[in-house]
């Protein structure tokens, strides 16, 4: 799995001019599912997200996690996140699952996100063309793949 996290101080989706999930601050997260992800490494990424400490204290370092501030999050599903651009210019996505894998994988991981939290969080719909408009804050963005856990 691989992920794109954003600290925003605001983040919604919109699918057919229809929000579907609207946040104020937290983490939005963009997610790639391969087919060789498992609930190892769902549980491994939730875990990690939820308790990144990239949100600010009182001095103004960051040194708070999602949990610790009550953060919400939104969860998008992007399989994008695995182009592979090493040959020509037409990306390819050959290590994104297949939507038999990875809807099921992407359902297991909010679910997981959930429980870590302690609260509901917002997703965009699987496969929809979505409108995923957010306000990063800071910016902070950091990228996580559990097939690569040592960067």
């Amino acid at each position: 799995m691989r992920a794109v996290i954003q600290r925003v101080s605001a983040a919604s989706v919109v699918v057919n001019d229809q929000t579907i999930s609207k946040i104020a601050f937290g983490l939005m997260v963009l997610l790639g599912i391969e087919e060789s992800d498992s609930m190892d490494d769902i549980k491994w990424l939730s875990k990690k997200i939820v308790n990144l400490r990239i949100f600010n204290d009182p001095n103004g370092v960051m040194n708070l996690s999602l949990s610790e501030i009550k953060g919400d999050a939104i969860v998008v599903s992007q399989f994008t996140l695995h182009a592979a651009t090493k040959k020509g210019n037409r990306p390819s996505y050959i290590k994104a699952a297949k939507p038999d894998v990875a809807i099921p994988l992407y359902e297991a991981f909010v679910r997981q996100m959930e429980i870590d939290l302690g609260k509901k969080i917002g997703t965009g719909i699987f496969g929809a063309d979505m409108k995923v408009a957010l306000v990063n804050d800071g910016p902070v963005t950091i990228i996580i793949d559990t097939k690569n856990k040592d960067i």
